[in-house]
């Protein structure tokens, strides 16, 4: 009977454990949909979009994933899309079609079209969105991710810098430290991509991040890798703290989220940022 008791505690723990990673809107009818929304942060009225998979099951508990756009752009030219030909980025930095209904999109607009996050108030921000759309959708806590480009991609940053207990992994693609970084003593799984010609962001910006989270989280420091001719370079580096990985590609380009490699037609980041993200389940 004693052994039936623990095993069945032991049990009841692991149940318990398993639910206490699905959020408060798993069970329920939804009450957020696809589309545009509104908020007070601050006194200030901030918007975000919405992108909910069309075969929605409040029962199965999806990945959040935040995409934050860059200087001078917005939330519905995520959504939308730019020509990735010209230097755009593809609709929601190309995961959402590769995602394959598995995740949940959250794409939030910037104050003058940017993320200073002053007095840490896109911080705020991200809390605030994180529990409305938690309340109100199936989510696993677990699997919550966060990229952009350029400003985009400090903005993601800074949260592995000062909400890294909230989020899992980010992607930032030709970043550097634009919206602040509160704390940056925690480990988070980090991917980073950047051009050694980016005539915006110097390449170092985007290393000066990478290195950070290499610190963070334990990883074994390498030569710095470069491009090979006009293909990227992915370095995966070695001895992180299991569970905080550490990507980072390089190549020879500009300021660009839509990178190729040579010879190549479809954009690199975004199969690398999702393989990234979804070594995690």
């Amino acid at each position: 009977m004693k052994s039936f008791v623990t095993t069945a505690a032991v049990a009841l723990a692991s149940v318990q454990g398993i639910l206490a990673e699905n959020s408060a809107g798993c069970g329920k009818d939804p009450t957020i949909s696809n589309q545009r929304y509104q908020m007070t942060v601050n006194g200030k009225t901030r918007e975000y979009i919405m992108k909910i998979p069309d075969d929605y099951d409040s029962s199965h508990p999806y990945r959040l994933v935040f995409t934050w756009h860059q200087l001078g752009g917005s939330a519905q030219k995520i959504v939308d899309g730019e020509n990735p030909q010209a230097g755009g980025a593809l609709p929601y930095y190309g995961l959402e079609a590769i995602s394959e209904g598995s995740a949940i999109f959250v794409v939030p607009d910037g104050l003058n079209a940017g993320w200073a996050n002053e007095g840490g108030e896109d911080l705020t921000f991200f809390d605030q969105m994180l529990e409305e759309v938690e309340n109100a959708l199936c989510i696993d806590t677990n699997l919550r991710f966060s990229t952009g480009f350029s400003y985009g991609g400090g903005m993601s940053y800074a949260l592995a810098c000062d909400r890294s207990d909230q989020i899992r992994a980010v992607a930032v693609i030709s970043g550097a430290e634009l919206s602040g970084c509160q704390g940056g003593s925690s480990p988070v799984a980090y991917y980073g991509q950047h051009g050694t010609s980016d005539s915006v962001l110097n390449v170092d910006l985007g290393r000066q991040l990478r290195d950070r989270f290499v610190t963070n989280n334990g990883c074994q420091a390498v030569s710095e890798p470069q491009p090979n001719g006009g293909n990227s370079v992915k370095t995966e580096y070695q001895g992180c703290q299991e569970g905080y990985p550490v990507t980072w590609v390089i190549h020879d380009g500009d300021h660009n989220p839509s990178q190729v490699d040579q010879g190549q037609s479809t954009p690199f980041a975004p199969q690398n940022s999702w393989d990234f993200f979804t070594q995690f389940t």
